[in-house]
């Protein structure tokens, strides 16, 4: 497999890179013009209480833009298996920015995300609009706080997600689940469905997704808008019950499920 460094050369000779920023730019930003009005509709009470083909207006705004946004940035979107209703722990591996519209396009939840993400321009915006439960990476503080959140978020019956590895990782291997997390879904009593995320082709990573070192977002979703068309897939795998033995069991036993889908190396 190529390292990240070989995919990245590969890009920048690429000749046909400045046709598909020709091609995809300018649907990229009337698609997040478009996410101000729809959100204004979505986040209101109207949108709460009408329904499109059964499902809540506002879910389906929400699925339509987060699906839409992914594939602006030249990616086809293939899904393996079926979100749990209800309230459940969505816990998948972290590869990109686009993992959470990735989900979010098949079904709507919570987010645990870091605390930066609230500053991004617009996303930002988005993510506090649509509930997202902001964290502050090695605050034992926040962590609580965010764990307060996601068990009030189901029981409620709302579903959350999260990333147990606690940031975006290369994208060929899984790095340590962190097994606090799951405590909430303990605590709430529900199910957790772990969801392996992956880009590329014929089930093989593309190296070029995932954050280059020291890249920011902006660059990165400049850099993938000019990329070569690839599959997003997101797969929703079998529900593991909590373990009897505890959270660090339940996390490696989500890990374990992940690995195996993506056929990658548990062990980072």
């Amino acid at each position: 497999m190529h390292s990240t460094v070989e995919s990245l050369a590969e890009t920048r000779r690429d000749w046909r890179r400045p046709l598909r920023y020709l091609w995809r730019t300018p649907w990229v930003f009337v698609h997040v013009i478009v996410a101000v009005p729809l959100a204004l509709v979505a986040f209101s009470p109207i949108g709460r209480r009408v329904s499109l083909r059964s499902e809540r207006l506002d879910h389906w705004l929400q699925r339509w833009w987060s699906g839409g946004i992914v594939r602006r940035c030249g990616f086809r979107i293939v899904r393996e298996g079926e979100p749990l209703p209800g309230a459940v722990l969505f816990a998948a591996n972290h590869v990109s920015w686009l993992d959470i519209e990735l989900m979010h396009s098949q079904r709507v939840m919570s987010f645990v995300a870091k605390a930066e993400i609230a500053r991004w321009p617009l996303i930002g915006w988005l993510a506090r609009r649509a509930g997202t439960i902001f964290h502050r990476r090695g605050s034992g503080h926040s962590l609580n706080a965010v764990m307060e959140q996601a068990v009030e978020r189901l029981r409620g019956g709302t579903a959350v997600g999260v990333f147990p590895e606690g940031g975006t990782g290369p994208g060929d291997r899984l790095r340590t689940f962190h097994a606090r997390i799951f405590q909430t879904a303990a605590d709430a009593q529900v199910m957790v469905q772990p969801v392996a995320i992956s880009y590329g082709h014929d089930g093989k990573m593309d190296l070029r997704v995932p954050f280059a070192p020291g890249e920011s977002f902006f660059a990165n979703a400049v850099r993938l808008i000019g990329d070569a068309g690839a599959e997003a897939r997101v797969r929703f795998l079998d529900p593991v019950p909590m373990s009897a033995d505890g959270r660090r069991q339940t996390a490696e036993a989500v890990r374990a499920a992940i690995a195996r889908a993506l056929d990658c190396a548990e062990h980072a």
